[in-house]
């Protein structure tokens, strides 16, 4: 198959849809859609999202030390998109949406209630990049509805429904079928 040159963009698919929560210096909960973000070191556990300077959330993170990531499930995409199109400046989009925040345990940093999951992280590395300041966050905690974990005590994807973005075309999906098992599928017979 023949392959073309698209030249540099931001691009990796999927990338998760990952709603970082604040609180201003008001003490006001805030959250946003971050489009760039993931794991970035497993012990100890941390993510990483990058945020523009621009971003309400970007101040919060900074002047908090601290931040959470909610996963929000399919049945929330409206109201996951809605929190990356409007910002916290112009009002409580909790209040707009009939959401809840609950003050995280091991941080001062708001999550989602209605979403299945979240991370509690302390700030642990400010990176800037250009545009976007990559903050890492140092997993303290992960609070997870009961009925998104298994008997094993690990969260259940297929449970959660995570939503998934195609940043390139602007589009939302859910997760597809099972193909294998990692670390297990690709081992060779023999």
């Amino acid at each position: 198959m023949t392959k073309r040159s698209l030249g540099a963009k931001p691009l990796l698919f999927p990338t998760p849809v990952l709603i970082v929560g604040t609180y201003d210096a008001q003490g006001q909960p805030n959250a946003m859609n971050a489009a760039w973000g993931g794991v970035c070191c497993s012990r100890p556990p941390c993510i990483a999202v990058s945020l523009r300077a621009a971003t309400y959330s970007h101040g919060n993170i900074l002047a908090g030390g601290c931040f959470t990531v909610s996963i929000p499930s399919e049945q929330y995409v409206r109201e996951a998109d809605y929190m990356g199109i409007y910002s916290g400046r112009d009002g409580s989009k909790f209040e707009a949406l009939g959401l809840t925040p609950v003050r995280g345990t091991h941080v001062n940093a708001p999550y989602v209630a209605e979403f299945p999951v979240a991370l509690e992280c302390r700030l642990a590395h400010v990176h800037e990049l250009g545009l976007h300041t990559q903050f890492v966050g140092e997993v303290l905690d992960i609070i997870a509805d009961e009925d998104v974990v298994d008997a094993e005590d690990e969260l259940d994807i297929e449970r959660i429904r995570p939503i998934i973005s195609d940043a390139g075309k602007r589009r939302y999906y859910g997760i597809g079928a099972l193909l294998g098992h990692a670390w297990s599928i690709g081992r060779l017979k023999g």
